[in-house]
């Protein structure tokens, strides 16, 4: 397996990075290239470890092992073929995936793990430099399916179906392909030329991508039932979680997710800052609730697009920077992380519950009402929180960014016209990825609630084989 020594010999080693001064000014990816000798060390890390834990780690089951032993040993196009067999879009995961697959290598038990992540990257990128990915159009089986949705899980579904032979429609609500990937995902982590590279390359193989048509209002969802053998929902789960407190609906109070489309928008040239409903960050305080990946991209773009000080706080008390006894490896480490966009430049602070939004003129926000808390853990494993006397504080702010996760699939439209089955979670509920409507099936988000881009490829390629086992049986 690779270099036996590997491991031993060579320390875990990253590509460089711009500069956080430096990469401020562009909303390019900042990552600096490697040479394929030093990727090749990288790979020779990989042990003989008996039983690989990054397979489980890994939501594809991506076959690690093997991809970098034929990284090391210089057989490129070998290590892609291994990839592409378990992961549609190694471009993606290569970027914006948290790599749990690195939390579970055997390595990282009392070591730093396999830089995993970055050479799926570089498989991948060498891939399209040597042109190793086919564009041709498989053979048809003359059997039609639509998918409703072009994010990740729309879109592998979509490539793992087109490959079978099925005549794949996808159906997308917005002006361009991608979902999550394309109006979630700042520039800076995924440029949108890696994700149009892909699309193109999906419309070369015979996929068909038809934008601006919301299925269930532009579109009948049961056209397309009637239309086609079979019809996949794959809308995501874009409900934000809200916080209802007083003074919630004065302006300046702005879901994550307007705030990052309309960034990914504005980089795109598809809108500019002279727009009325533009959300102007340059020269104000800005204040991010919520502590996780969507917060930090908030960041991030506040940061890009000049904001004069950034606040992000987190109701969860600071986690530690090491693993603690309740949280062994290979489970994912519940450990403090700090970002690229927190290395750019804010401020950051736990255990804070936000009371109420303060207002100076009692139209737009002023400031943000916080208390301390401290939480506790009763017998039965049940953690609660209770406010610290004396600790309430007012932290003032122009615009504040509601960053606290989503709680399930948007209702109007789709779901309402198929009148289709909900979970206890008012997520889509599913047997076998078959909703409660024949010939229905739902894939990602939608289904599972929110959850990583990793996920949903891998329900995407999962649904899409459950959708030709049906297929062949009806």
């Amino acid at each position: 397996m690779a270099d036996i020594k590997g491991f031993i010999k060579h320390k875990r080693q990253l590509p460089e990075e711009e500069a956080p001064k430096d990469r401020l000014q562009h909303f390019k990816e900042f990552q600096l290239a490697s040479n394929p000798d030093e990727i090749k060390m990288q790979a020779a890390r990989c042990m003989d470890c008996g039983v690989p834990f990054c397979h489980n780690g890994c939501p594809l089951g991506n076959l690690i092992p093997d991809f970098n032993d034929a990284v090391y040993q210089d057989e490129w196009e070998q290590a892609y073929r291994i990839l592409k067999s378990t992961n549609n879009f190694p471009e993606f995961t290569g970027r914006i995936c948290p790599a749990p697959c690195e939390a579970s290598c055997v390595l990282s038990i009392n070591s730093e793990a396999v830089t995993i992540e970055y050479i799926e990257k570089s498989i991948i990128e060498k891939a399209f430099e040597n042109a190793w990915i086919s564009n041709e159009v498989p053979e048809r089986n003359g059997k039609k399916v639509a998918i409703v949705g072009s994010g990740p899980a729309g879109m592998a579904c979509a490539d793992e179906l087109n490959t079978l032979g099925y005549e794949v429609t996808v159906y997308e609500k917005n002006d361009r392909i991608g979902g999550l990937l394309r109006y979630g995902i700042p520039d800076f982590k995924l440029e949108k030329n890696v994700l149009d590279r892909r699309v193109n390359l999906m419309k070369e193989q015979g996929v068909t991508f038809k934008t601006n048509v919301c299925v269930g209002l532009d579109q009948s969802a049961k056209d397309l039932i009637d239309a086609n053998e079979a019809l996949i929902i794959c809308g995501g789960s874009e409900q934000p979680r809200d916080l209802p407190i007083s003074g919630r609906d004065l302006k300046g109070i702005h879901f994550a997710m307007d705030f990052l489309s309309q960034c990914n928008k504005t980089v795109a040239g598809d809108q500019t800052r002279s727009n009325k409903d533009f959300i102007e960050v340059e020269n104000k305080n800005v204040i991010v609730i919520g502590g996780g990946d969507t917060g930090s991209d908030c960041i991030g773009n506040s940061n890009r697009f000049g904001a004069k000080s950034i606040l992000q706080i987190e109701l969860l008390a600071k986690p530690s920077n090491v693993r603690g006894a309740e949280n062994p490896w290979p489970l994912w480490p519940m450990v403090l992380r700090t970002s690229s966009s927190h290395k750019e430049g804010c401020e950051r602070e736990w255990a804070l519950l936000t009371k109420r939004f303060l207002s100076e003129d009692g139209i737009h926000i002023s400031g943000i009402e916080t208390v301390n808390v401290v939480w506790d853990k009763n017998e039965k494993g049940i953690f609660s929180f209770k406010e610290i006397e004396g600790s309430t504080v007012v932290h003032p702010c122009d615009h504040v960014f509601l960053a606290m996760g989503f709680t399930n699939p948007i209702k109007e439209g789709l779901l309402e016209s198929l009148n289709v089955e909900l979970d206890e979670r008012a997520n889509v509920k599913t047997s076998d990825f078959k909703t409660s409507i024949v010939k229905v099936f739902c894939a990602g988000d939608m289904r599972r609630g929110q959850s990583l881009v990793v996920w949903a490829i891998a329900e995407g390629r999962d649904c899409a084989r459950r959708v030709d086992a049906f297929l062949n049986e009806w």
